[in-house]
């Protein structure tokens, strides 16, 4: 083997020393690590035309000591007020907290963290116990106009948690985290906003064993972002799963929500349906705090039947017949998968060298069986449920994918897929070390402007020379999709960084796609939610706003626009 062939990049594999900048920017576990493998390694190096010297010694890493830099404006009346409610051990003030505390995981904040950057941060850091604790820190806040900013997983990309005007982030997980009922007769689950996705699953796995249950469950949400997001953070910026073509997204699965506001605390009913009116549960998901904050919620279960799943895979000839197909299964009336995902031909070249696919026996098959690169399509899936109906899902959408020209390829590529779906994600610190930035923004779009949208978000990506842009479409509905853009670029400053990303947001909303199908408005779409929802909507959001929050204290500096001046 060749010096060339055998050279790996320094990729960093120790987790991050605490209190450091990377300790915070960094996705997931800290002691999680995914680097390239050759293949996309040697794609990245084509593409951006870099060589293995590029890769010899990472840039900004990010491994200072945190320093906030931003001044504490709450007096130490206020403080103590606060101590009085939670308890000293529950209030933090130290650099590293505060700026914890204030910063999710958009790539424009960790451009900047690994620079030392530090914008904005809470005074304080509060970690309430319970219920009571919120409605007194909520009373005292409210009275004194102090702004509180509720804080779940850490895992918001749309700058959820950017405490723009000083006051009080207050983090749910870190007590927050109980079930507070457990119902099998109705198939529901009560529980504190503040608990994660990986504990949330597994006490439902194991229902029989941790509430005495006959029957295991699962929640059915399994967001890329699942092992690091809390239940509360799932409903506040209305998510959806990796299998919500199946379950549902969180709008589909919350049942009733109880919550602090300013105003008054209030618990929505937990009916599967009435006809009183419209409902204020309804109003309360995708508030992301704007009106108050969620203490507890009940939420559908679901049967726990994994030996029921059918995995399979197929390549299609062309996105137009990945498409095609895609809404034939949607529109079948035959179920839909749990899984459902199909990837445009530049995403399904990526992922073919991303999962060691590419130069193999299978790809050397589907290439002389006519499936080209660059035109070809990868389509994954999975069918859940009882027995016989995953059975039949499987049967009807191979059915399906065969009138459409595709190739079976077995449950091979769902296999790996579901291999790496949570980890994905972590190549991302590798990338960045190196002046590469990847991020992702998603579209909810109907089947007649699939394509309108799909062609132009790309062609704006693609006229920035040597970017790549990978898109797909994984979460389905009989009227439509959503389109899901991964970008990646040799990009280093942050105003460039950020004009790019408008340009795409831009891009989005001129070509009919909403402006966000399950990562939320945060502050990121704030300053084109008027233009997307017009005027009319955008004041029945702000009455609602100055009826729960009169004095503008949750979460404010644009969540949602609400607090944003129109443009003119």
């Amino acid at each position: 083997m060749s010096k060339k062939e055998s050279f790996t990049p320094a990729w960093t594999e120790e987790a991050p020393r605490q209190g450091t900048y990377r300790s915070i920017f960094k996705w997931g576990d800290p002691a999680g690590f995914k680097h390239p493998n050759r293949g996309f390694y040697g794609m990245i190096k084509d593409v951006f035309q870099m060589t293995d010297t590029d890769f010899g010694q990472p840039q900004e890493e990010g491994n200072e000591t945190v320093e906030c830099g931003q001044p504490i404006r709450l007096s130490d009346e206020q403080v103590r007020a606060f101590e009085g409610i939670v308890g000293k051990e529950n209030v933090h003030s130290d650099d590293y907290s505060r700026v914890k505390y204030g910063a999710g995981k958009t790539m424009e904040e960790a451009m900047k963290l690994r620079k030392g950057v530090v914008e904005s941060a809470p005074d304080l850091v509060l970690h309430p116990r319970a219920r009571e604790d919120v409605q007194k820190i909520v009373a005292c806040c409210s009275e004194q106009g102090i702004p509180i900013y509720p804080y779940g997983g850490g895992s918001s990309v749309t700058f959820g948690f950017q405490c723009a005007k000083g006051g009080v982030s207050l983090v749910m997980s870190t007590h927050m985290h109980r079930v507070l009922d457990f119902n099998e007769t109705n198939q529901t689950i009560t529980v504190e906003p503040g608990i994660l996705g990986p504990a949330y699953e597994k006490m439902l796995n194991d229902a029989p064993e941790v509430f005495k249950a006959k029957r295991r469950y699962t929640a059915g949400h399994f967001p890329q972002s699942f092992e690091y997001s809390s239940v509360g953070g799932w409903i506040a910026a209305l998510g959806s799963g990796q299998q919500s073509s199946y379950y549902g997204d969180m709008y589909d699965i919350v049942l009733s929500q109880e919550y602090v506001t300013p105003a008054g605390s209030f618990k929505t009913l937990d009916y599967p349906g009435t006809a009183t009116g419209p409902k204020v549960n309804d109003i309360m998901k995708g508030s992301e705090g704007t009106y108050g904050v969620l203490v507890s919620a009940t939420l559908k279960l679901f049967r726990y039947v994994p030996e029921n799943r059918r995995r399979f895979s197929y390549l299609f000839p062309s996105w137009e017949a990945a498409v095609d197909a895609s809404r034939e299964i949607s529109q079948g009336e035959f179920g839909m998968p749990g899984v459902f995902r199909i990837s445009d031909p530049e995403e399904t070249d990526v992922g073919l060298k991303l999962y060691g696919v590419e130069g193999t026996t299978l790809d050397k098959i589907v290439r002389l069986r006519g499936f080209k690169p660059m035109e070809r399509c990868l389509y994954i899936g999975s069918a859940e449920g009882e027995k016989d109906f995953s059975k039949n899902v499987a049967k009807n959408v191979r059915r399906v994918c065969k009138a459409h020209g595709a190739m079976s390829l077995g449950g091979y590529a769902a296999k790996r897929w579901e291999h790496g779906r949570y980890t994905d994600p972590y190549m991302r610190e590798d990338l960045n070390d190196y002046g590469i930035i990847i991020d992702t923004l998603e579209a909810g779009v109907t089947w007649d402007n699939l394509h309108r949208l799909h062609q132009g978000v790309r062609g704006f990506v693609k006229a920035r020379p040597r970017t790549i842009c990978m898109t797909h479409a994984s979460h389905f509905y009989p009227q439509g999709t959503n389109l899901y853009f991964i970008f990646i670029a040799r990009m280093n400053d942050v105003e460039e960084y950020k004009a790019f990303q408008a340009g795409i947001i831009d891009q989005v909303e001129k070509h009919g796609g909403s402006l966000s199908h399950h990562h939320g408005v945060g502050r990121m779409m704030a300053p084109w939610m008027e233009r997307h929802l017009g005027t009319m909507q955008m004041d029945v959001l702000r009455a609602l706003k100055r009826h729960f929050d009169p004095k503008g204290i949750m979460n404010p500096g644009g969540t949602l626009g609400l607090d944003l001046t129109p443009d003119p």
